[in-house]
C-alpha cells in the first residue's frame, strides 16, 4: 500500500541546526516559536503514528520562554558556548529516566513508575540547552524489534501505517522521520538504534563500547550485557549525530578524537552483501543489495577509491555468537539477569508457558514476542560447550575485524535483511536482527545512513562499521552519503 503513511499535513516545522552557534541559531527564530511549532506537529500526527507516549509540552514551552528571555539578557557567545543545544527540542526513549516521566519500558507492573532524576545521557542533553517533549515508546523490556508492549500500544511507521518501526527505540524512529521532532535519544543491545534509524529512513549512531554511559535505563544491564549496551543520538540530519555524541560521551569524548580530521579519499572502504547465508535469518532483499552497490559505484567514481569485496566466514553465525555471548558470564562470575525474572513480579520468575495460555485467552499482560523470548531463554539453552565454543568464535572474530578494519577502515554492510516488514511479522522471522546486534558483542561503533525509498516507498539504508573508537569516520561517511543520495525524506514524498 504505497503512500498510506503520515503526510506533512502542515508544514514541517523549522529545524533549529545543532551545529550552528547557539546565539545565531535561536535569533533566527525564537525559540518558543519552535517548540510550539514542534508541539502542534505532535499533536497533529501522533494519533496516527503513537509515537510520543507522555509529553510534557507546558514545561517544555516554558522553558523556551526561559532560553528566549536568556537571548534577551544579550549574552555573548563566550556566555553561550557551553550550550551547543539551546532551544533544541529532543525526544527520549521511554526506558529512560527522564524527571517527571513514566519509566515503565512497556512493563505493565511498572505503570505507575514515575523518574525522580535524569539518566545521565538526558541530563547531558539538558545542561546543554536541549529542550525534551516527551517520551516515545518502546518494546517490552527493550527485547523486540518492533515497538509494542501493553502499556501503550503498537508504534507505526510513518511510511506506512500498517509496517513496524521497528525497536526497541521504534518511536524514536518515527517521531524522528514524522517531524516530530530535532533529535532524539536511543539506546542499541541488537540493533535498537539501527533498526528503528532504518526502518524509518532517519540517522543513528551506535558508539564505541564504553564511550557513552548507559546509567538511568530500566532494564539495567548486568555482567556482559553492560559492555554490549550502547546509548547512542538519533536524528533525522547526519550532521547533528557528532555534536550530540560529543554531549552524551562527556568527559569520555576524548577517546574518539572526533577533531581529527578525516580524509574520505584515504578510508579504505569494504563492502559484504551479505552474512554468508544464515540458516537462520533471511536472505537479503534485492533493492537492498541494489542501493548498497550504488553506494559502492559513487564512492568509487565520486572518491577514487577501490572498496574491497571482503567475506567474513564468521559472521554467518552472528546470531548464535550474539545468543551466546549475552548469556556468558562476566569475568567477575556476574551472570545476566533472566529475561523471565525482568518480566515477573519483585524477583519471581514468571512461567512463560502458563504465560502463552493467558494471552492466548486475552489474560496476559505481556506481549507475544516478550512471552516467546522467555520460552526460548527455557528451552533453548546452550550446553556450556558450545556456549564457549560460539564465545571463542565471537572474540576471535572482534580480533579478525579490528584487523581488517584497523586505523582507516570502514566496511558496508545491510542493515537488516529486509525493509520494514508489516506489523506482527517479525514473530516470522525473528533473528533478522542479526545484521545489526553482531556489532554489539564485537564493540564497533556503527552509523545506521538512510538512502532514500524502497519501490514501496520505505526506507532504504545502510550500516557503516569501523574499528574501535573510530567513530569519526562511519560519521564522515554518513554525512557524504547524505549529501550524494538526500539523506532523510518526508513521509508522503514517495
Amino acid at each position: 500500500m504505497r503512500g498510506v503513511g503520515v503526510t506533512s499535513g502542515g508544514p514541517i516545522p523549522a529545524r533549529p541546526p545543532a551545529d550552528r552557534p547557539a546565539p545565531r541559531r535561536c535569533l533566527q527564530v525564537k525559540c518558543i516559536e519552535v517548540v510550539e511549532a514542534y508541539v502542534e506537529r505532535i499533536r497533529e500526527v501522533n494519533p496516527l503514528i503513537n509515537a510520543v507516549v507522555k509529553d510534557r509540552f507546558e514545561e517544555a514551552l516554558q522553558e523556551a520562554r526561559q532560553v528566549d528571555q536568556l537571548l534577551a539578557e544579550g549574552r555573548t557567545d563566550d556566555d553561550l558556548e557551553k550550550y551547543p543545544f539551546l532551544g533544541v527540542p529532543f525526544t527520549v526513549k521511554e526506558a529512560f529516566s527522564l524527571h517527571g516521566m513514566p519509566n515503565t519500558s512497556g512493563l505493565v507492573k511498572r505503570r505507575c513508575v514515575i523518574s525522580a532524576t535524569d539518566a545521565v545521557v538526558v541530563g547531558r542533553m539538558k545542561q546543554a540547552g536541549a529542550i525534551p517533549l516527551g517520551v516515545t515508546n518502546c518494546s517490552e523490556l527493550c527485547m523486540w524489534f518492533e515497538s509494542s508492549n501493553k502499556v501503550y500500544g503498537r508504534t507505526n511507521n510513518p511510511y506506512n501505517l500498517q509496517h513496524i518501526a521497528g525497536g526497541s527505540s521504534g518511536g524514536e524512529g518515527s517521531v524522528l522521520a514524522a517531524a516530530c521532532s530535532v533529535i532524539g535519544v536511543g539506546s542499541d543491545i541488537g540493533g535498537s538504534i539501527r533498526m528503528p534509524a532504518f526502518f524509518n529512513g532517519v540517522f543513528g549512531h551506535k558508539p564505541t563500547t564504553g564511550v557513552v554511559p548507559n546509567d538511568g535505563q530500566f532494564p539495567i544491564a548486568q555482567g556482559v550485557r553492560r559492555s554490549f549496551l550502547c546509548t547512542g543520538p538519533m536524528c533525522r540530519y547526519a550532521e547533528d549525530l557528532e555534536p550530540m555524541l560529543r554531549v552524551m560521551a562527556g568527559p569520555e569524548v576524548h577517546k574518539l578524537k572526533l577533531d581529527e580530521n578525516v580524509s574520505l579519499e584515504k578510508i579504505k572502504f569494504f563492502c559484504m552483501d551479505h552474512d554468508g547465508g544464515s540458516m537462520f535469518v533471511y536472505p537479503v532483499e534485492k533493492e537492498i543489495l541494489q542501493a548498497q552497490k550504488k553506494v559502492v559505484e559513487h564512492l568509487e567514481s565520486d572518491l577514487g577509491v577501490q572498496v574491497q569485496r571482503v567475506s567474513i566466514h564468521k559472521m554467518k553465525y552472528s546470531f548464535q555468537i550474539w545468543s551466546a555471548m549475552m548469556s556468558s558470564q562476566d569475568s567477575d562470575g556476574t551472570e545476566a539477569q533472566c529475561f523471565t525474572e525482568l518480566l515477573g513480579d519483585h524477583g519471581k520468575p514468571v512461567w512463560p508457558l502458563w504465560e502463552l495460555l493467558k494471552w492466548l485467552v486475552g489474560m496476559s499482560s505481556h506481549t507475544l514476542p516478550a512471552i516467546a523470548l522467555g520460552l526460548t531463554e527455557k528451552v533453548m539453552k546452550l550446553s556450556p560447550s558450545l556456549n564457549a565454543k560460539l564465545v571463542s568464535m565471537g572474540k576471535s572474530l572482534q580480533a579478525e575485524m579490528e584487523k581488517l578494519l584497523g586505523p582507516d577502515g570502514v566496511l558496508l554492510y545491510p542493515p537488516h535483511p529486509t525493509v520494514a516488514p508489516r506489523h506482527h511479522y517479525p514473530i516470522c522471522m525473528p533473528f533478522n536482527f542479526a545484521y545489526t546486534a553482531i556489532f554489539n558483542v564485537l564493540g564497533l561503533p556503527v552509523t545506521q545512513c538512510p538512502l532514500g525509498l524502497s519501490s514501496e516507498g520505505l526506507p532504504l539504508g545502510i550500516q557503516l562499521v569501523a574499528a574501535s573508537y573510530n567513530d569519526r569516520l562511519t560519521l564522515a561517511v554518513a554525512r557524504y552519503l547524505e549529501k550524494a543520495f538526500g539523506g532523510w525524506v518526508p513521509p508522503g514524498k514517495a
